[in-house]
């Protein structure tokens, strides 16, 4: 059995839906516990904690697997396998940047341009001091609680934050002059974990669903009858993760066709395979697709 943290806050939402869609729902008495379980025979203690602490958490062998930010893999500098890039955030599937941004008034454009002495407010002071290490620039980093750009101008000069878009920083009149890093959701497992041969299947196996889910995310299954005659053209406008399937209908003309699709493109794609000679078209979600 393998001991599993998810995050809470901002991206349990998005994690307890990838674990209902591949059939590992997590059960819990209320939205407030932290103590919780899934109904799996691999898995056995399930802890909902802050994403800042699962990754150290998971280092130090408190729990075989976890999932969080990869930014708070790299701010407390910890030591785990990264066993699959989630490819999600709090606010959707692109990822997010963790940046330097200034006041719009700033006389600093680029990253050197920001002074010595500098005062910087974030809730990254790890990252920050290492990044401004390597730039050779000397500044104060001070630790933000949360509403870091209100820090500017009594607390701050600058500050580095978590921004998707960087619209909210945009409206609150901030510039953004860097990306220190990209960051999405990760699966992450304990190095010891890892190399043990019986929690190494379980966490491949629960990995092979979840990548399922993902993979599946935005598809959808297209079926169709199509006579002989006009089997070549439709074949020729049809997307395929490696080739349509292809089978003749007994005792007909007609063959059944099916292949994967994108979900936003069958709006225009149904039209033309039906203008085509396609009859019948199916349209079926998919949950999983495991390669």
């Amino acid at each position: 059995m393998i001991n599993l943290v998810l995050p809470k806050g901002s991206l349990e939402s998005a994690t307890l839906k990838l674990f209902e869609e591949a059939d590992l729902p997590v059960r819990r008495r209320n939205e407030r516990e932290y103590n919780a379980s899934i109904d799996d025979p691999r898995i056995g203690k399930v802890k909902i904690l802050r994403p800042q602490e699962i990754a150290r958490a998971v280092q130090l062998g408190y729990f075989d697997l976890g999932i969080t930010g990869y930014d708070w893999v790299v701010e407390p500098d910890s030591d785990v396998h990264e066993v699959l890039d989630l490819a999600f955030n709090r606010g959707g599937a692109s990822p997010a940047r963790i940046v330097l941004a200034v006041p719009g008034d700033s006389k600093v454009f680029e990253p050197r341009d920001v002074p010595a002495g500098a005062r910087i407010s974030t809730e990254y002071p790890n990252l920050a001091r290492a990044y401004f290490a390597r730039l050779g620039i000397a500044v104060s980093v001070s630790l933000s609680y949360g509403a870091t750009e209100a820090k500017i101008p009594e607390l701050a000069d600058a500050i580095v934050d978590l921004t998707e878009t960087g619209s909210s920083l945009r409206q609150a009149g901030f510039r953004i002059v860097a990306t220190l890093i990209e960051t999405s959701t990760r699966l992450i497992a304990n190095h010891a974990a890892w190399e043990d041969p019986e929690k190494r299947k379980a966490i491949d196996e629960i990995t092979t669903l979840l990548a399922g889910v993902l993979a599946a995310r935005g598809k959808v299954l297209i079926k169709m009858n199509v006579p002989e005659e006009r089997l070549k053209d439709v074949i020729s406008m049809l997307p395929a993760m490696k080739s349509p399937t292809v089978s003749h209908l007994f005792g007909t003309t007609y063959y059944a066709v099916e292949t994967v699709a994108i979900k936003n493109e069958i709006n225009l794609l149904i039209p033309r395979l039906k203008g085509a000679g396609a009859e019948d078209i199916l349209e079926i979600p998919i949950s999983k697709i495991v390669a």
